[in-house]
């Protein structure tokens, strides 16, 4: 049975609406969610040719824009990208205007636009079931990789068949993997917010 205080709680729209607090939650939320795509970052393997790694950094990208929403998984995401034009967090511990007109600047503009959109999605409670995250996970990394392929081929000139092997296809089963992860790990997360007993 709910009490009067629990009742009159409103619904979560995304998981960081579950968090108690407003600007002091958000902005704690955000550098967070900075860091945390910044620590995966970190996590890169180098598949040559390909002058772009496989890094954890598409997985952070989805749980940060599923987890805060539109407006804070994409401002978290800018503050990554603003972050790394001075401080070595992009892959590798990488950092500066070369990497922004590099061959991952794309990539990095992606981040953005896709935790932008994967929040939207998760807002409309498409993060809380296994399907339908995957689904969100799916599209975001594609808009990931739509932008980087166009940074991609204006950084390094090569046909477009090379750039879509090397910024694309090299990194399927990567992102196959991290959007199985994303699709297990949201929905079970609304799981325990429900048993919490603070909202249906």
């Amino acid at each position: 049975m709910l009490t009067s205080s629990t009742a009159l709680a409103p619904a979560p729209i995304v998981l960081a609406d579950a968090l108690p607090g407003a600007r002091v939650r958000d902005l704690l939320l955000i550098l967070g969610g900075a860091g945390l795509t910044a620590l995966l970052a970190q996590v890169s393997v180098h598949v040559p040719p390909s002058p772009v790694p496989v890094t954890g950094q598409t997985l952070a990208v989805g749980l940060v824009g599923a987890t805060l929403g539109a407006r804070r998984g994409a401002a978290a995401l800018m503050l990554y990208v603003v972050a790394g034009l001075l401080l070595p967090v992009y892959a590798d511990g990488a950092s500066g205007w070369s990497v922004v007109w590099g061959a991952s600047g794309g990539y990095l503009v992606g981040f953005v636009l896709a935790a932008a959109a994967i929040g939207a999605l998760a807002e409309r409670a498409a993060d809380r079931r296994v399907l339908t995250a995957l689904v969100s996970f799916g599209i975001a990394q594609l808009i990931v990789f739509a932008c980087g392929l166009v940074g991609l081929k204006l950084a390094v000139g090569q046909s477009w068949s090379w750039t879509i092997h090397n910024g694309f296809t090299i990194f399927l089963a990567g992102g196959v993997i991290k959007a199985l992860v994303g699709a297990a790990v949201l929905p079970s997360a609304w799981q325990l917010v429900r048993r919490s007993g603070h909202w249906l």
